[in-house]
């Protein structure tokens, strides 16, 4: 690592990336600014408690004295934006967030990627909390805020550094997927899906890129990957040079291995609600985890989390015993208000099969009990319209869908409604949309709001939590 004591300005520093990275360099005895659109919890509230300057919009005064190194993060800062040009003409030193973190962090480390286009959050952050159960202090960077540690990153005092590795490109001038730059030593590849349709045509694409980052992987480390996803095989057979583990539900006799198989099995059999699951390691019953997340997709993190944790050497007894302790992540499923029979979850939802396996997951779990969806089709890809096909069947697990109309949507959420499953409306109105939950406190029968975003949602958990405590007064 570097020593430390530079002059630091991050360009975008309100991203889960270049937020994390800035609490690090911070951490690391540098002096910290930065500038950002509106932030918003808990990136917002990190920085704010680090001491941290942040800036809303960019003015070169910002950058004065003159900095040592301008970090540049990908999000809305093309050439032509004035920060970029500034940094340019006046010829400051620069580099991407993704390679800082690789040079002045992970290098010299045992890099713990999570890469995936669903489950990384919460894959690295079950990672984190094994070997910190372990007793390995490891550090980490996860695009959320674990709750077993309440900061999204740390520095750590051990080899072990435990990375959120995301395909979206690096910058401006770095078209390549940010987590080349991270060279892991223990890769875990959960899933492939066509996601980022503002800069990938096709899944083809996608696929390449991880076999990029499959390259940096030695020899003697490992990958982890799901014996179910066929997008991961296919990449995985064009080229691999590093152990394979697998991991799955069911029985291992139900399994046909593949040529690429040259690592250990680890296998679940869940419960319907993935409340809890037995793991086998090839042929040896290992134990039973009990934990506190729902969904099968969470059944599967946590597989993958095993293997990771131990091939840097933590016993799988141990691994599945820190799960059982695991608190899980803001804003997966989180609980963020309470009414009568009214509860309220706030879910960072990016893609149609995720919205569609927390919605399962909870449906599993509560029954027959009304499940009402609330979503906001704010990522790129979905303002795009590229998935509405998957977009109007995703929330069948729900008893109801409300689509709410992000800024910059470029389709027509009323034919999504039309073409839903479960019945759906569309919603343009915030605080329509907030009166209009608040109202279903009034039940006299369980109803479950799921609220799922990548965004802040216009402020709506704080603005709710406020109605319904007044209604309740």
């Amino acid at each position: 690592m570097s020593s430390g004591g530079q002059r630091i300005f991050f360009l975008g520093i309100g991203g889960t990336l270049m937020g994390g990275l800035a609490l690090l360099a911070r951490e690391m005895g540098h002096q910290v600014s930065g500038t950002d659109g509106p932030l918003y919890p808990p990136m917002s509230d990190q920085l704010a408690e680090a001491g941290i300057t942040v800036h809303e919009g960019f003015e070169p005064g910002q950058m004065q004295p003159r900095p040592d190194l301008v970090v540049i993060g990908n999000a809305q800062l093309p050439r032509g934006h004035p920060a970029v040009e500034y940094v340019l003409d006046e010829n400051l030193p620069y580099i991407s967030g993704a390679e800082w973190l690789g040079q002045e962090v992970l290098r010299g480390r045992w890099p713990v990627a999570a890469s995936g286009t669903h489950g990384k959050t919460t894959t690295a952050s079950m990672v984190a909390h094994i070997l910190e159960c372990a007793g390995h202090k490891p550090g980490f960077l996860i695009g959320g805020v674990p709750l077993d540690f309440g900061v999204s990153s740390r520095l750590g005092d051990s080899p072990f550094f435990v990375v959120e590795a995301d395909e979206y490109d690096t910058s401006y001038f770095d078209r390549r997927a940010k987590f080349v730059h991270y060279r892991p030593r223990t890769l875990i590849v959960s899933n492939i899906e066509l996601d980022h349709a503002d800069i990938y045509d096709d899944v083809e694409q996608i696929k390449e890129q991880f076999h990029h980052l499959v390259r940096t992987v030695p020899s003697n480390g490992l990958i982890v990957a799901p014996r179910h996803d066929h997008h991961v095989s296919e990449m995985l057979a064009t080229g691999a040079w590093t152990p394979i583990a697998r991991f799955g539900e069911g029985k291992g006799e139900r399994w046909r291995r593949l040529p690429t198989d040259n690592g250990e099995w680890l296998q679940a059999d869940a419960s319907a609600d993935g409340s809890s699951f037995s793991v086998t390691l090839d042929d040896e019953e290992l134990g039973e985890v009990t934990w506190r997340l729902l969904g099968r997709h969470n059944v599967h993190n946590g597989l993958a989390a095993i293997a990771a944790a131990r091939h840097v050497g933590v016993p799988p007894q141990d691994a599945i015993a820190a799960l059982a302790s695991f608190q899980g992540v803001k804003r997966r499923l989180e609980v963020v208000a309470t009414s009568g029979r009214l509860i309220v979850y706030d879910d960072f939802a990016h893609h149609p099969t995720a919205i569609r396996a927390t919605l399962e997951g909870l449906r599993h779990h509560v029954g027959k009990e009304r499940i009402v969806a609330v979503v906001e089709p704010r990522t790129h890809t979905m303002s795009l319209g590229t998935l509405r096909a998957d977009l109007a069947a995703c929330c069948f697990a729900a008893d109801e869908t409300i689509w709410f109309r992000p800024q910059g949507i470029q389709w027509d959420l009323a034919e999504l409604a039309r073409n839903s499953t479960p019945p759906a409306t569309v919603v343009n109105d915030l605080d329509l949309l907030t009166t209009q939950i608040a109202g279903m406190s009034d039940t006299t029968e369980p109803c479950h709001v799921v609220l799922m975003s990548n965004g802040a949602f216009g402020g709506i958990h704080a603005t709710l939590r406020g109605q319904l405590e007044t209604n309740a007064a």
